[in-house]
């Protein structure tokens, strides 16, 4: 699969130099018990049952501490993904639906006990305990933590590709896998709007991309062609309803769900923005 990421090499260069935590980087506060270190066999044996969902992002390996103050605790653990598109995926797909997101490293949010952020590969999780608000703690280490993360800044680029007009805020994602839940879609990006839902599925080549529109198409009821980017065509899907789907170098693109139109207009221009 193609790097998705404006400085996606960037992602390599740092690999296996994730610093550790600092606890004492926060007046008061101290390490508690020694450091974490995780790859994917192991990740387990910390995470339970989420450690899956680490994996599907190309969790590579975690280094993490646990800081305390008196009864106060706050584990620091940082994920190296295999590129940054991957982190960046990971904090999308675990952020809090309803706090703002802001500007640490690529992007970031602060809870009153909770605080996360991405930068190039790296994946930043802070929790605090007990339930009561840590905002100044989780505030002054996330401040110590980003700049000793080397990797970009930069949003990716699959952010740009769907068009502004009618987009629901904060919902374009990465999905790891079977993307609009089909085994074929294999990784891609999604985003919902007010007329249905878009997604775009990178393959490795043009010619891969029109196996995989064929294979798209074999689903489909009344298909009809569409002037869309290279190719494409209109139909229904028992699952995904009205659907436009189209191709555009190696690029599969679409709107599923469609709930007034055919479609073609938003597909075509989608398609416009994936380069």
């Amino acid at each position: 699969m193609r790097c998705l990421w404006f400085f996606c090499l960037t992602a390599f260069v740092f690999a296996g130099q994730t610093p550790a935590p600092d606890c004492s980087a926060v007046a008061g506060w101290t390490q508690q018990g020694p450091v974490r270190t995780f790859v994917p066999d192991d990740l387990f044996e910390y995470m339970n049952g989420n450690a899956e969902g680490y994996i599907l992002y190309d969790f590579e390996r975690m280094t993490g501490v646990t800081c305390a103050s008196g009864e106060d605790t706050i584990l620091i653990d940082i994920s190296e993904m295999r590129s940054p598109e991957m982190a960046y995926g990971m904090f999308s797909a675990n952020k809090h639906q309803t706090a703002e997101v802001i500007k640490i490293g690529v992007a970031g949010q602060v809870t009153p006990r909770k605080a996360t952020f991405v930068k190039g590969p790296y994946y930043v999780e802070l929790a605090a305990n007990p339930a009561k608000d840590h905002t100044p703690a989780l505030e002054a280490y996330v401040a110590s933590l980003e700049p000793k993360l080397a990797g970009t800044t930069e949003r990716p680029l699959a952010l740009h590709w769907f068009p502004a007009h009618q987009l629901e805020e904060g919902s374009v994602r990465l999905v790891p896998q079977s993307v609009l839940g089909l085994r074929i879609l294999a990784r891609g990006y999604v985003a919902t709007y007010a007329y249905g839902r878009a997604f775009v599925v990178p393959e490795a080549s043009a010619e891969a991309a029109t196996a995989l529109l064929a294979k798209f198409k074999a689903r489909v009821s009344d298909a009809a062609p569409a002037e869309i980017a290279d190719e494409g065509f209109t139909g229904a899907d028992r699952y995904l309803g009205k659907v436009c789907v189209a191709r555009n170098g190696a690029y599969v693109i679409g709107l599923v769900n469609i709930k007034e139109g055919d479609g073609k207009a938003q597909a075509a221009a989608l398609a416009a923005n994936v380069r």
